[in-house]
């Protein structure tokens, strides 16, 4: 197939292509930088932000499928730069679909997009939307995801994966990030520290997008129109994965405790501070941090398994030994 990835230079999108390559499908990229390496891997680059429609025919043009990775992360920033990036984005890269043809639309979501502040545990995809989001990321992907959902028809057939935590190498953001917090003595266990979550080496992520993929073959075929939480189908305590890691960095593990109620305040405090002074950066705990870090939330795997074959392809042990070799070929 002529597969377009949007965000096909990122951590997850990098590796939907080489997946992609690996198994002859003719694949290009669409996103706001150029991407030399990825065309050194035999993929055709676009340059075009996902806000601006009119910057997406020509990348549209011709493809059999595309999947739609870019998205704008994080825990803070302006409300708006989040609605342009996923939600006005994924209503253009509809459009642009159905305006080219496209017959397929594999979007990539986030568990968070149900967190409710509680523990979710081995929830199911029929887990509702919150009445309630407490930071503009998973708000405005659950839009996005709602969109790609009910654009589900004959004309284009869609479907969206949620994996959590995703994890291996090359990560820009999530474990350098904790890594960094940690070596700063930043770094405090939310809670009793027995909490369990599900994580997800970004092949398996990536695997998760070619096998549902696939398995779009019409508008009433099993995943059409129907979202999935995907992980490595193998939760683990997520202070005790945390520390086993540092451990293995010889950075010293994380032992001191707060509250989950003193985190949350304490988030509530410092996004006061940081709206009422226009403060630069974001702070150093929120609210939704605070919930996240301190409950339980893995998923069951069954529907993906059931509906379009999903198996993991890297087991956790062979995951860390590349996750570690590339950190530390990063020097961390």
């Amino acid at each position: 197939m002529k597969i377009l990835v949007t965000g096909g230079g990122g951590f997850l999108g990098r590796s939907i292509v080489e997946q992609l390559l690996a198994r002859g499908d003719e694949v290009s990229i669409i996103a706001r930088s150029d991407y030399p390496e990825i065309r050194e891997l035999g993929a055709t680059t676009f340059q075009g932000d996902l806000g601006d429609r009119a910057a997406l025919d020509e990348a549209f043009a011709g493809q059999d499928a595309v999947m739609h990775t870019a998205a704008k992360a994080g825990v803070w920033g302006d409300r708006a730069d989040f609605v342009r990036s996923n939600v006005t984005a994924t209503e253009n890269v509809i459009d642009a679909c159905r305006a080219n043809g496209v017959k397929k639309l594999v979007f990539t979501s986030s568990p968070s997009v149900t967190f409710d502040g509680g523990d979710a545990e081995n929830a199911g995809n029929d887990v509702p939307y919150p009445d309630e989001f407490l930071a503009h990321y998973p708000e405005t992907k659950a839009k996005a995801e709602q969109l790609v959902l009910a654009a589900n028809g004959p004309d284009l057939m869609t479907t969206s994966l949620r994996p959590h935590l995703i994890w291996g190498p090359r990560d820009p953001h999530l474990i350098p990030r904790v890594v960094a917090s940690a070596k700063d003595g930043k770094l405090k266990i939310v809670g009793d520290g027995k909490n369990v979550v599900d994580i997800t080496y970004v092949d398996n992520a990536a695997v998760a997008h070619l096998q549902a993929l696939d398995a779009l073959t019409d508008h009433e075929s099993a995943p059409a129109g129907t979202p999935y939480f995907i992980s490595d189908d193998d939760p683990v305590v997520l202070w005790d994965w945390i520390n086993g890691l540092l451990g293995e960095l010889d950075i010293k593990p994380v032992t001191k405790n707060v509250s989950p109620k003193v985190a949350f305040f304490a988030g509530s405090v410092l996004e006061g501070a940081f709206k009422t002074f226009g403060l630069n950066g974001e702070p150093r705990m929120t609210r939704f941090v605070a919930q996240q870090l301190g409950t339980s939330h893995y998923y069951d795997m069954g529907p993906a398994k059931r509906d379009f074959g999903y198996a993991p392809i890297v087991d956790p042990a062979d995951g860390m030994k590349n996750l570690l070799e590339d950190l530390r070929s990063r020097g961390m």
